[in-house]
């Protein structure tokens, strides 16, 4: 089996899928690796790295035509999914909640799609392939670091001859892997950091790395499936966004991390909210996206100043600012899924294993992921041809 390392193309990306510390792991197993020219570039992996590690350096044409496996960290463009052949697998974030149709295309050339954000992250064999997590904490780190460099202020109470500096009041909403590590990120610069989730359960791990939670009378437990916060009810948003907007009104900076897989996140930060904020605070929205984000005024990829002097950052790819790291624990992930699929050597599918029942998205030739499939149903019943994307 030969295992291919694409290089990325999506603008501002930096990481790459294996670095040359995991291709051991993949080697053992029986598989040869080949690595695109200039594919660890971004990450300052050079080809040399990867040859001293036994992977061949091969042109873009010649990855496409040997590979039996194609890896990547985005999903490929039309262009790059051209190229993928019948019978030729290819793994990366796939995203086919959003992009169902990529995965009809592929499925009718034969293509087989593995999603690594379709890991399912209460398994605990899966925990070590969670590369949705391992991106988050890099996110959460690089949110805080941000905002730190966006207040123009010090972060840490500071005492000098010339007087003492208050502490950074820190708000962080959204306590999952990101938030967590936004918290700890900000109490390790000195902030006075509080942390805001709908689900109560998720208290004491804020409070475990050094934040206060804020407990909403207005909102009952919203906890979902798979670890999640479920959506809202209208009413719920409404009660929730009056009684954050006091408590948001008092911080310096604002970082929200609060998502909903396949849906547009929650604005938990109003225009309103905005409005009532302090000149000179920061809003890092870490949700922000082409479905909208966290903050009601954020537009991705942007900055955004307010009249009342709010700035609010709204990065779409976090991860890829520190690639290094970004790239290494998701090496780690993506090798830990991989050797679930070789076996003696080969590339092989059981439908019978929990990983790979949630992660293959398309095989023989069909959308074979039940999510995905529920996706295409109404399309094709339709007969319009389009993929719907869950809002």
């Amino acid at each position: 089996m030969k295992v291919g390392v694409a290089r990325e193309t999506a603008p501002g990306e930096r990481r790459v899928a294996l670095v040359p510390e995991t291709l051991g792991r993949i080697q053992k197993a029986g598989a040869e690796v080949l690595v695109e020219h200039d594919a660890g570039l971004g990450s300052h992996f050079l080809d040399s790295a990867y040859e001293a590690a036994g992977a061949s350096i091969v042109s873009t044409d010649e990855l496409y035509a040997q590979a039996d496996l194609v890896a990547r960290v985005h999903k490929p463009s039309p262009s790059e999914a051209a190229k993928l052949r019948h019978g030729q697998a290819v793994v990366g974030f796939m995203q086919p909640l959003l992009d169902p149709r990529l995965a009809a295309d592929l499925a009718a050339r034969g293509v087989i799609e593995i999603s690594l954000d379709a890991i399912p992250r209460t398994l605990s064999r899966a925990q070590t392939m969670d590369a949705l997590s391992s991106q988050a904490n890099v996110g959460g780190y690089k949110a805080v670091i941000m905002a730190a460099e966006a207040y123009g202020r010090y972060l840490p109470m500071l005492t000098t001859a010339a007087g003492t500096a208050k502490p950074a009041n820190v708000l962080v909403l959204g306590i999952g892997v990101a938030g967590l590590q936004a918290i700890a990120t900000a109490r390790r610069l000195g902030a006075v950091v509080r942390a805001y989730d709908v689900r109560r359960e998720t208290k004491e791990q804020a409070q475990s790395v050094g934040a206060t939670f804020i407990e909403l009378k207005s909102v009952a437990d919203a906890t979902g499936e798979g670890g999640y916060a479920r959506a809202l009810t209208p009413e719920e948003q409404k009660a929730q966004q009056d009684e954050l907007n006091g408590h948001i009104a008092a911080q310096d900076i604002v970082i929200t991390t609060a998502q909903v897989p396949g849906r547009r996140p929650p604005v938990l930060v109003t225009a309103a909210a905005v409005a009532g904020m302090k000149p000179g605070s920061i809003i890092v929205d870490m949700a922000a996206s082409d479905l909208g984000g966290n903050c009601e005024l954020s537009r991705a990829g942007e900055t955004v100043e307010t009249d009342n002097g709010v700035t609010i950052l709204a990065p779409t790819n976090l991860p890829a600012s520190m690639p290094g790291s970004a790239s290494l624990f998701y090496s780690r992930n993506l090798a830990a899924l991989l050797l679930t699929f070789i076996k003696d050597g080969r590339f092989t599918i059981d439908p019978t294993d929990e990983v790979h029942a949630a992660t293959v998205i398309t095989n023989d030739g069909r959308v074979v992921q039940e999510a995905t499939k529920k996706l295409l149903e109404p399309a094709a019943g339709s007969g319009t041809g389009t993929g719907g994307s869950a809002a």
